[in-house]
């Protein structure tokens, strides 16, 4: 099974505490290998996971995604 990588729009992200609170809520889920938040592209890149869980998490974490 080949781990699927997904880079999302969440134009709310502005600070290293975004990218932060992001980061906390997306890394427990189950099989997430890697999350890259980048402040200056406002993207958020998740490989592995569930994207439905992954876009909850987000959300969650007080972000709407694009």
């Amino acid at each position: 099974m080949t781990t699927e990588t997904r880079t999302y729009t969440v134009p709310d992200i502005s600070c290293d505490h975004c990218k932060r609170s992001i980061e906390s809520a997306v890394e427990p889920l189950p099989h997430i290998e890697s999350v890259d938040v980048d402040v200056a592209a406002k993207t958020v890149t998740v490989t592995g996971g569930d994207p439905a869980a992954t876009e909850a998490a987000i959300d969650k974490a007080g972000y709407a995604i694009a």
